[in-house]
């Protein structure tokens, strides 16, 4: 599971303490996966249909604790069962760890940020949360401040070698994309063409941005910019300079590639993603005094 270090312009714990909170995550991660599985395995994983206090108490385990009724909650499901494959365990894993996910990329100790309700339902966020290995750290359409000016920039893929900008394409899934040098791609569907600025340019946009903080550090670490469809045919005759192409024919590689990626985090890794985030936009209010914030995530015990 990737982790979630920057929702456009909301305030992140990652941002405080880069260095402690990726560590933390994985570790939380792997000791909750271990202690639920085995749960799983011994019959003994329990999952109450909306319990009540009471219910909770009689219940052996309370899964992935929640201390505030306003936090993200997974909805429009039915009636939660029990998985009965390692493979559905998993999935079933995953969905509840998101909305922690989301806690960290929203909030810190003692500052929250009001969320848009779109992002926790939205299927490309999501795909990379669920799909891409620990040690990969996203900046979803992160807002830079540069020179007192909000700018938007695009996916940001941080993983221990290096850093990949992310420019996604989805068409109606019939639609052939063509690329070419040019200023314009084209785009067909049936009998019609119609043409679009090639992303090129906003990828070319935020690696002015990245390249110029890594700069400012005196970081060295490669990025690289890449055109992504997971949908649709791209064909293109030669790909632009530190560019790749990835359409659907090229997507398996390329998902198989990022996925094979089995390396630790890298302090170069981490500095590089603490000095973009310094120069992020974040807006979030101060928690009121009476409000607890639980900082982690847990199978509890109940008696």
């Amino acid at each position: 599971m990737a982790q979630l270090i920057k929702l456009q312009n909301y305030i992140t714990r990652y941002e405080w303490d880069i260095y402690r909170y990726p560590s933390q995550f994985i570790r939380y991660k792997q000791d909750n996966w271990k202690k639920i599985h085995y749960l799983w395995s011994n019959d003994e994983l329990l999952i109450p249909d909306q319990p009540e206090e009471e219910e909770l108490k009689k219940s052996k385990w309370n899964l992935f604790q929640k201390k505030k009724s306003h936090e993200y909650t997974i909805e429009d499901k039915e009636k939660e069962t029990i998985p009965r494959t390692e493979e559905e365990l998993k999935h079933y894993f995953l969905e509840h760890i998101i909305p922690f996910q989301f806690k960290w990329a929203t909030s810190t100790l003692s500052s929250v940020s009001f969320v848009d309700s779109k992002f926790y339902k939205e299927e490309l966020l999501q795909y990379f949360l669920k799909r891409f290995p620990d040690t990969y750290l996203l900046m979803y359409y992160p807002i830079f401040e540069i020179r007192n000016a909000p700018i938007e920039g695009e996916l940001i893929l941080i993983n221990p070698l290096g850093i990949e900008i992310i420019y996604c394409l989805e068409e109606e899934q019939d639609a052939v994309i063509m690329a070419s040098d040019d200023r314009s791609w084209v785009f067909e569907n049936g009998n019609k063409k119609t043409k679009r600025l090639s992303p090129v340019f906003a990828l070319k946009r935020t690696e002015k941005i990245v390249r110029g903080i890594l700069d400012k550090y005196n970081i060295t670490f490669p990025i690289q910019k890449v055109v992504l469809s997971r949908t649709n045919i791209i064909n293109f005759l030669s790909e632009p300079y530190n560019t790749r192409i990835i359409g659907k024919h090229e997507y398996d590689d390329w998902f198989q590639e990022k996925r094979s990626l089995i390396s630790p985090l890298k302090n170069n890794q981490l500095k590089a993603a603490e000095a973009l985030l310094k120069h992020c936009q974040s807006s979030y209010v101060k928690r009121p005094d009476w409000e607890e914030d639980f900082d982690g995530i847990i199978l509890e015990d109940e008696e």
